[in-house]
């Protein structure tokens, strides 16, 4: 019989979690700039001084929400990665894109954080937070996919493009200008 105890998360630890994902959803209508932490509070259902409790201020919250959606990311790569039948760079980092797809799928809360995030970069904390999301995801696909310096940069490029592609409707519009830049590109 084992003595560990499983770790139980504290209500603060509980409640932060919870916090977290309606700040996204919030976030990622108005971003950073558009965004209240009134509206934040409003939205997890708490006072606004317990959210400054959680989080010392506007910023916190957001940087801890762009941190929270590069886990996101990674699990989901992760879970493709125990899945795909193929050790080969291209078969992995295929694997991943299809998983990436998925996510962004929807248009909502994280891609839109996403790129919201990025629009706030110019603050120095958010830059950071951001920064930091991109290493950490770019060397778990190094590592996870084994690819060279090449194709993991052109995985994250179709990203990006991605990101773009579904944020403004481009998979909706069937035109000379969406084939092209849907050319090859997963979407769902």
């Amino acid at each position: 019989m084992s003595t560990a105890k499983t770790r139980q998360l504290s209500t603060a630890d509980a409640r932060r979690g919870e916090v977290l994902a309606t700040a996204a959803r919030v976030f990622s209508a108005r971003g950073y700039y558009g965004t209240s932490t009134t509206e934040v509070a409003k939205g997890a259902g708490i006072s606004q001084s317990y959210l400054y409790r959680l989080f010392p201020d506007k910023e916190a919250l957001f940087v801890a929400v762009v941190e929270d959606a590069g886990r996101q990311i990674r699990e989901r790569f992760a879970e493709s990665v125990v899945q795909v039948a193929s050790a080969e760079p291209a078969a992995v980092l295929d694997a991943m894109a299809v998983a990436y797809a998925h996510l962004i799928a929807d248009r909502d809360d994280l891609l839109r954080m996403l790129m919201h995030a990025n629009c706030a970069a110019s603050e120095p904390a958010i830059r950071a937070a951001v920064q930091t999301m991109y290493a950490r995801l770019v060397e778990y696909v190094r590592s996870a996919s084994g690819a060279q310096d090449e194709l993991v940069q052109e995985f994250f490029a179709r990203g990006f493009l991605c990101n773009v592609a579904v944020s403004i409707g481009a998979t909706e519009v069937d035109a000379p200008w969406t084939r092209t830049l849907l050319a090859g590109i997963r979407h769902f």
